[in-house]
C-alpha cells in the first residue's frame, strides 16, 4: 500500500541499525552472534521466579509513574553505599522502559534547538540521532588513538556558548576503555562554572576489571550537581529483553527528565521492578560481574591467542576490540560479512560507531556469551 501523504524524514540518512542487519545476517548464515551485547545464557532462576511472584500477587497494572518506590529507595540506598552520593528516592530517581528511554527522555527535556552537544566516537548509534530530533547539532569528538582516550584539549576548543551537554560513557562501548582520574578531573575542570549538562551512560557500571574502580558521576559532587546517570537493571542482571533501566539526577533536572517520561512511556514494567527491588537488596546479585565477565573476557582472548588478530585491551563492558589490517585490507564491513559467511561468526565492525565511517581495521566482539559458544567463536576466528 502505499501513503497518501507526503512524508519529510526528520531522520534522512539513518537506516536499519547495524545491531538488526548483523543479526539477520547471522540468522542466515547460522553464525555465532559474537555481535551484540546480549547475554545468551539464563538468568538467575530466583529473578524470573519473583517476576513471577509479583504477578500472581497481582502487580500487573501501571506502577508508579517515578517507578514503585522500593526499587527507588533501594536505588538511591545502593549508591550511597557504592559512592557515597545521597539522591531522594522521591525527586532524583526514576524507574524507566530501558536505559534508551532514559537516555532519550534526558535528551529531549533538556536539550533545545539550537543547542550543541558534545559526545565521543566511536560511539554507542543513538546518541547522535536523539539529539538530532531536537534540532540540535551533536558535535562528534574522536576518542584518541591508539588506546581510545578523551582528548581534553579538543573538548575545551569545542566547547562554546551553545554547548548544552557532554555525554561521556564509562565503561565505553565499544572500545571497552574506561574512564580514570585524569579524566574526572579534566572534565570538572571544562565543566566548572557552566550550565553543561553531563549525561553519564553507565549501563556496564559494575563490568570493570582487574581491580580497576567505576568512576561514576555520582562519586564527584562537583560532577554529580549537574549529571544525570542513565543505567540498565537488563545489562546488571542478564535481561536485556525486559527492558528496564533508571535515571538519577538532582531534583531541579529530574522534574524536567519526569515531564518527558510520562508522555513517552508513563511507567515501567510493574512486575520486574517489583523482582529488581527484591535482587538490590542482595549486593552480591552486581557486585559479582566484574570477576564474572573477567572470567569471559580472559577466557576469549586466551582462545584467540593463536589467532592473526590483534587484540586491543579490554578494561570494562562486555565488549573486545580486534585488528585485522595485519592480513587483510578489506573495509571492516566486508570483513564482517565475510567472517558471517565463511566463518559463521557475527561481529560488528567498530566504522558502525563512527558517523563518518571511520576505518582503522577494526571489529567489535562480545563475550557475554556462555563458555562453549565464545570457545567455539575463537576456535573458527583462529582459522582464518
Amino acid at each position: 500500500m502505499q501513503s497518501a501523504a507526503r512524508i519529510r524524514s526528520k531522520l534522512p540518512d539513518v537506516g536499519t541499525t547495524i545491531f538488526t542487519v548483523i543479526g539477520q545476517l547471522a540468522a542466515e548464515h547460522d553464525a555465532l552472534n559474537l555481535s551484540q551485547g546480549a547475554p545468551n545464557f539464563e538468568p538467575d532462576a530466583r529473578l524470573v521466579e519473583n517476576v513471577a511472584a509479583a504477578m500472581r500477587a497481582g502487580h500487573n497494572q501501571y506502577a508508579p509513574m517515578a517507578g514503585i518506590h522500593t526499587l527507588r529507595e533501594a536505588l538511591a540506598a545502593k549508591f550511597a553505599s557504592l559512592h557515597g552520593a545521597h539522591y531522594d528516592p522521591a525527586d532524583e530517581v526514576t524507574v524507566t522502559a530501558s536505559a534508551s528511554e532514559g537516555l532519550y527522555s534526558a535528551i529531549s527535556a533538556l536539550v533545545h534547538a539550537g543547542d550543541e552537544v558534545i559526545y565521543f566516537e566511536p560511539s554507542f548509534d543513538s546518541y547522535a540521532p536523539i539529539v538530532r530530533l531536537q534540532g540540535a547539532t551533536p558535535v562528534a569528538i574522536k576518542l584518541a588513538q591508539p588506546d581510545f582516550r578523551v582528548n581534553w584539549d579538543e573538548v575545551a576548543a569545542a566547547i562554546n556558548p551553545r554547548t548544552r551537554m557532554i555525554i561521556v560513557n564509562t565503561p565505553h562501548n565499544p572500545t571497552a576503555t574506561i574512564f580514570d582520574e585524569h579524566d574526572i578531573a579534566r572534565l570538572q575542570a571544562l565543566t566548572r562554572n557552566t550550565d553543561i549538562v553531563i549525561l553519564s551512560d553507565e549501563v556496564y557500571e559494575h563490568v570493570v576489571f582487574d581491580g580497576a574502580q567505576h568512576q561514576s558521576m555520582a562519586r564527584h559532587r562537583e560532577l554529580a550537581e549537574r549529571s544525570v546517570i542513565v543505567s540498565s537493571f537488563g545489562k546488571s542482571y542478564h535481561v536485556t529483553g525486559w527492558r528496564v533501566g533508571y535515571c538519577l539526577a538532582p531534583a531541579e533536572l529530574m522534574e524536567e527528565i519526569r515531564k518527558v517520561h510520562q508522555f513517552m512511556m508513563f511507567s515501567a514494567d510493574t512486575p520486574m521492578q517489583y523482582a529488581f527491588a527484591e535482587a538490590l537488596a542482595e549486593p552480591a546479585t552486581y557486585l559479582g560481574l566484574g570477576e564474572f565477565y573477567q572470567h569471559k573476557r580472559d577466557l576469549l582472548v586466551d582462545a584467540l591467542a593463536g589467532s592473526r588478530f590483534e587484540l586491543l585491551p579490554s578494561a570494562g563492558s562486555f565488549f573486545l576490540l580486534a585488528r585485522f589490517r595485519a592480513f587483510s585490507s578489506e573495509r571492516d564491513s566486508d570483513f564482517v560479512l565475510r567472517l558471517i559467511r565463511d566463518a559463521r561468526v557475527a561481529t560488528i565492525p567498530l566504522s558502525a560507531f563512527y558517523t563518518d565511517g571511520t576505518d582503522d581495521g577494526l571489529i567489535r566482539l562480545s563475550f557475554s556469551k556462555d563458555d562453549a559458544t565464545l570457545l567455539e567463536g575463537a576456535r573458527r576466528l583462529c582459522a582464518i
